[in-house]
């Protein structure tokens, strides 16, 4: 892993638009986008779907921020439960073609369901990321879509 790249701000649709960057050997991933190289990602919304734990002490859950969906592998020792709203910091794999949804494999979740405010900060701090780090012609897509 790579902590020199920075864990990127992002909604769920934009992690369509990302690209492998490194060869097929490479355990850990760099993906690319908006001319951005990183490794890990930061995305937040509402558990949707949660499943029981499999042989690796591991579960598959799926978040869903309202511009669309991410799968995420979460150890057990992460409390996941359907409809909270969690923060979820973790390794990025890009879409396969043959599946329609990017995968996050989490290394840090939070549960923010009791901050009332949760999902307008979330949209304005991705839409604040975009102006600062990121493309400008992105945030101002990111600010239409919100």
């Amino acid at each position: 892993m790579d902590y020199s790249l920075p864990a990127l701000k992002l909604l769920c649709f934009q992690l369509r638009h990302a690209v492998s960057s490194s060869p097929s050997s490479d355990i850990i991933k760099v993906s690319t986008i908006y001319g951005r190289r990183f490794q890990r990602v930061w995305i937040q919304g509402v558990l949707v779907s949660v499943s029981p734990p499999d042989e690796n002490s591991q579960r598959r859950a799926v978040i869903d921020d309202g511009t669309g969906v991410a799968e995420l592998i979460v150890q057990l020792d992460h409390a996941c439960k359907v409809g909270m709203y969690v923060m979820a910091v973790g390794v990025f794999t890009p879409c396969a073609a043959d599946h329609a949804i990017s995968l996050v494999e989490v290394h840090k979740i939070v549960d923010l369901s009791s901050y009332p405010d949760r999902e307008a900060i979330w949209n304005l701090e991705v839409i604040e990321a975009n102006n600062l780090f990121y493309n400008q012609k992105t945030a101002k897509s990111v600010s239409r879509l919100l």
